[in-house]
């Protein structure tokens, strides 16, 4: 198997920015003390489980977006993917906005230091009420290794998040 990543905490400055006001500073503190780093369930497992910083409820129809406190080395030539938990999608059907999260390996570098945020949705029509404690797996990312073109030229800088390749 190639090792081609390591997960790390965020800064906490960095976790107190995302959270935002959502929790005290305190709150904040102890939440973020108790992140947890993606790990594989079996060593059968391709995806590495994300686990939730804090409770949640989600009602059909709603979403919310996750900053997980986590960020990623990746080497060069590998992204991480995010889907939801197949769990979860399944049950609930749960699905991320953007369909599926992509962490560039330079992503890692940003000025929000990588911070990895999920923003999932609850589309069940059952009327099924997800309900995700801390430490609850929540996603699932996997490292997949990709390639270029022979005429690739791309020399530009990531500094930013979402969308930031794109401006």
């Amino acid at each position: 198997m190639k090792q081609v990543a390591k997960f790390q905490k965020v800064s906490l400055e960095q976790f107190e920015t995302a959270v935002g006001d959502l929790f005290t500073s305190n709150e904040i503190k102890k939440i973020y003390e108790n992140l947890k780093l993606p790990e594989r369930a079996t060593k059968g497992s391709a995806g590495y489980d994300f686990f939730s910083p804090f409770d949640f409820s989600l009602k059909p129809g709603e979403g919310i977006t996750i900053p997980t406190g986590i960020r990623v080395y990746i080497s060069d030539g590998w992204v991480l993917k995010c889907y939801p938990r197949s769990g979860l999608g399944f049950r609930y059907k749960i699905q991320f906005n953007n369909t599926v999260g992509i962490i560039d390996s330079d992503y890692y570098n940003s000025d929000n230091e990588g911070h990895i945020h999920a923003k999932i949705f609850n589309d069940n029509r059952e009327g099924k009420i997800l309900d995700i404690k801390s430490k609850d797996g929540f996603m699932q990312g996997i490292f997949v290794e990709y390639g270029i073109t022979f005429d690739d030229i791309c020399e530009n800088e990531r500094n930013g998040g979402f969308g930031s390749t794109s401006r």
